[in-house]
C-alpha cells in the first residue's frame, strides 16, 4: 500500500472555493480504481493550510490517477488557489 500526503497552503481568499472544489471531486477520487481512501484535513493553528491523505494499492495506480483527467482537471484548478507550491510524498507502511 502506498500513502499520499500532499500538504498544501492556500490564499485565504481561495480557501472556501477549494473546500467547494474537493468536496465534489472527493468521491471521484476515492472511486478511482486503486484508491482505499482519500480525506482532506485542515491545519489547526492555520485555516489556510490543508494536507490530503489517500492511501493507494500501489504507485503505479497512484501514477495512473495522476494522468488522468479527473487529476488534470482538477489540479488545473487548485493550483491556482495556491500562496505557494505544495509539497507532495509517498510513503509506505513498515
Amino acid at each position: 500500500m502506498l500513502i499520499r500526503i500532499v500538504e498544501m497552503q492556500f490564499h485565504a481568499a481561495n480557501v472556501a472555493d477549494f473546500l467547494v472544489l474537493f468536496q465534489s471531486v472527493q468521491p471521484k477520487i476515492a472511486a478511482f480504481e486503486g484508491c482505499l481512501s482519500v480525506e482532506l484535513l485542515q491545519n489547526n493553528n492555520d485555516s489556510t493550510q490543508f494536507s490530503t491523505l489517500s492511501h493507494w494499492t500501489n504507485e503505479e495506480v497512484l501514477n495512473l490517477y495522476r494522468k488522468s483527467d479527473l487529476f488534470i482537471e482538477t489540479w488545473a484548478i487548485t493550483k491556482t488557489y495556491f500562496a505557494k507550491k505544495p509539497i507532495a510524498r509517498s510513503y509506505q507502511n513498515v
